[in-house]
């Protein structure tokens, strides 16, 4: 995977990770297809605030991979609705 360095994730836009909780802590990003693809895999191992947080991070996840053109296999975490 790519690797993101302090000074590269600084300079990331809060709409390039998945999660922004609360205190503005920036979670998963996905500013390019590797980025994505972890967060694919480890989205269901992130805190999140709330169930409608995880959700709409679990869109964001999705549609990114759509973007990037990756298939997340249907039996994938991220592919269950948080309900």
């Amino acid at each position: 995977m790519a690797e993101l360095d302090a000074d590269d994730r600084d300079d990331l836009r809060k709409n390039q990770f998945a999660y922004v909780d609360r205190e503005g802590g920036e979670h998963l990003p996905i500013n390019d297809e590797a980025h994505v693809r972890n967060a694919i895999s480890r989205w269901n191992q992130t805190d999140f605030e709330s169930k409608t947080a995880k959700e709409e991070a679990r869109k964001k996840i999705l549609r990114a991979a759509e973007k990037y053109e990756i298939d997340v296999d249907e039996d994938a975490k991220v592919k269950q609705s948080v309900g």
